[in-house]
């Protein structure tokens, strides 16, 4: 039976989705967006908080014991399908629920946003559209230092074929690019080497979860077979990608470029991020601040559904 007395604690932006009344109908509602560890800690205690809906993009910090110990939360509702932000293990020794998009298939294949952003990156880097602008900014008009590739015939691989993988496949085949793809966990997968993979791709997009198997996977070991000009993609997450490395790959022009939505470490102070200080005098790094699923749209589906699970 619904409980329409209790209390949810929003503290990710959301305001703007228009959904204060489907809110309402589910319980009282305390917002707090962008609110410190110890500001939320402050008002799940003095308001008896019931339910959490988060999301990591705008958390900085971790929901864990430190947050959680001696609070009345029983839920916490999450629009995302990664869970690194929230330490499941206390949550279920303390019998809290957690709710996630990583298995509601369904409403997560209808969320194509990251996928999207993934393609945009990667068309940026191969037409140097931002580095152009740039440059016509500056008063330029020199269309010569801006010759790029054209998507059709280039090889692009996808290391990962799960729901992001696979419409990245899908937006690469509409431009008539070469895909291929590394998953060794897919049936029927042609097993290879990550080296020997790589070295055959122009373009090499990572669409994987971050888990002790894949974290630091693409680094200068497995880009050494690399081509020169390779252009690489992150949509996943930061630590899946050893930044130094990358950095010194370009800049000895043993890579062509990166273009990323995530950083490792983000819930730190990102001035001091490597990729984020490289970035500021290295046009061949592009950096976006994890705006992968923010689309109105998918949001909207996304939170729908969060608060519909209330």
């Amino acid at each position: 039976m619904q409980d329409y007395n209790q209390k949810i604690a929003i503290i990710t932006p959301i305001k703007h989705l228009s959904l204060d009344k489907l809110i309402q109908s589910k319980g009282q509602p305390f917002y707090l967006e962008n609110g410190t560890k110890e500001e939320v800690r402050s008002l799940l205690l003095d308001n008896l908080i019931d339910i959490i809906i988060c999301n990591p993009n705008k958390q900085e910090y971790r929901i864990d014991k430190e947050l959680l110990d001696g609070t009345n939360i029983s839920i916490i509702n999450t629009c995302s399908t990664g869970l690194s932000h929230i330490d499941i293990n206390y949550c279920a020794k303390n019998n809290i629920e957690v709710y996630s998009l990583t298995k509601d298939y369904e409403l997560i294949n209808d969320l194509p946003s990251t996928s999207e952003l993934a393609f945009g990156l990667m068309l940026d880097l191969l037409r140097n559209i931002s580095i152009s602008q740039d440059h016509v900014l500056e008063g330029g008009w020199d269309y010569t230092q801006f010759i790029g590739r054209q998507i059709k015939d280039l090889n692009i691989g996808l290391i990962g074929f799960g729901r992001l993988g696979k419409l990245m496949f899908k937006y690469c085949k509409a431009f008539d690019a070469r895909v291929s793809v590394y998953d060794p966990y897919v049936k029927g997968y042609d097993k290879v080497s990550l080296e020997d993979f790589i070295s055959k791709c122009d373009v090499l997009s990572i669409h994987v979860h971050l888990n002790d198997e894949t974290k630091y996977m693409i680094n200068k070991d497995s880009l050494k077979k690399a081509k020169n000009d390779l252009v690489l993609i992150n949509t996943s997450r930061g630590a899946i990608v050893k930044e130094e490395d990358i950095i010194s790959l370009i800049n000895n022009k043993l890579i062509g470029a990166y273009g990323t939505d995530v950083i490792e470490n983000e819930n730190d102070d990102i001035k001091k991020s490597i990729l984020i200080n490289e970035m500021k005098s290295n046009k061949k790094i592009i950096v976006t601040p994890h705006v992968g699923g923010m689309t109105i749209e998918g949001q909207t589906k996304a939170y729908t559904w969060a608060i519909n699970k209330l």
